[in-house]
């Protein structure tokens, strides 16, 4: 079944999305782009990567670029002030270096988020969405717990609100973003380029994986679709990373004048605070979740302190779950499945789809 369309809902409205120049950040300006909105600013601390977005985008007069950072709260709230809805994308998400700087990674995904939360609040922004990770589900490492602490944070925000200027706000977890900054398919494309070897953590880790035009597509869709507190969960397929690793040699090695077979697969070792395992919704979260189309719906735990909110959403009545969604027990997509995966817009680095065509 389609998703409904919430072009309407987009209509007019003056949006903001942090961590604009990233992955996430940058297709869902792109998304926004084709909506009938009014403005778009677009903040990010990276000079350089903003600087070339706004190169990109400059005949669009609605997209307006902003050099800011989430740990400035003060210029948050300056930024925020007459707009409508706010994408939160701003993080810092990689596992490795979040382990070696955790407190960095705090004061970007723990303190940051509260200070955006405080600068929608204080502007009466009409809604806020975070965008989580499927790594805050039972979290083990340092960034999905500052993940998880942003979604309680989003959640907790609904409670604490001035009379007449209620902002919604609500979070939406997806798990790995195919081709996105720092992801396993490029950093694959790269080593199979050399002639090899491929390095895998482990041949048994599974992961949920999607494309970055469909995650953000959920993202716009939970934003309109949000009534306050909830967690909204994309459903995505799942693949073992060697089977991926496996598929890129067939597929890439060819492109660079190498027999896939002289290519070694190297196992490594999963890294400090890595899982073998994604979790979309844990084992507690089952009793408050529910399902839509696209989409799985975590209610607060606590939804009697959020105000008279109502939870309904357009189409078929939500289901509730009886299961947790784990990505070592789901059925884990075929070669043939992860070919045609990769070769969806987007996914394979640029310079090996160059090669493709």
């Amino acid at each position: 079944m389609s998703s409904p369309d919430f072009t309407e809902f987009y209509r007019n409205k003056k949006v903001v999305v942090t961590g604009a120049a990233g992955t996430v950040g940058t297709e869902l300006v792109r998304q926004l782009q084709r909506l009938p909105v009014q403005e778009v600013r677009l903040l990010d601390n990276h000079e350089g990567t903003l600087f070339f977005l706004d190169e990109e985008l400059k005949d669009d007069a609605r997209v307006q670029p902003f050099l800011c950072d989430v740990r400035s709260p003060d210029k948050l709230t300056t930024l925020l002030m007459g707009m409508d809805l706010v994408f939160h994308a701003a993080a810092a998400k990689h596992v490795p270096l979040c382990e070696r700087s955790p407190f960095e990674a705090v004061q970007t995904n723990v303190n940051g988020v509260q200070n955006v939360i405080q600068a929608a609040q204080r502007n009466g922004v009409e809604k806020l969405l975070f965008t989580s990770s499927d790594k805050a589900v039972n979290p083990t490492n340092v960034m999905g717990t500052s993940k998880l602490m942003g979604e309680r944070l989003i959640t907790a925000a609904n409670a604490v609100q001035d009379t007449g200027r209620n902002t919604i706000c609500a979070s939406t977890r997806f798990g790995n973003v195919a081709g996105s900054q720092g992801s396993v398919i490029p950093l694959f494309c790269r080593q199979i380029a050399k002639g090899g070897p491929l390095t895998l953590t482990d041949p048994g880790m599974t992961r949920f994986m999607m494309s970055l035009e469909e995650a953000v597509r959920l993202v716009l869709e939970s934003m309109a679709l949000a009534c306050g507190g909830e967690v909204f969960v994309t459903k995505m397929p799942v693949m073992t990373i060697r089977d991926l690793g496996e598929v890129l040699v067939e597929m890439v090695a060819p492109l660079y004048g190498i027999d896939p077979a002289s290519v070694a697969i190297e196992e490594i070792g999963a890294r400090p605070g890595e899982k073998l395992y994604e979790e979309l919704v844990s084992g507690e979260e089952i009793r408050r979740t529910s399902e839509l189309d696209d989409l799985f719906v975590v209610q607060p735990a606590f939804p009697n302190i959020y105000g008279n909110v109502t939870y309904a959403y357009p189409g078929p009545t939500p289901q509730p779950i009886s299961r947790v969604y784990n990505s070592s027990s789901e059925t884990v997509m075929s070669h043939d499945a992860i070919r045609r995966f990769l070769t969806k817009e987007g996914i394979l680095p640029e310079s090996v789809r160059d090669r493709l065509e």
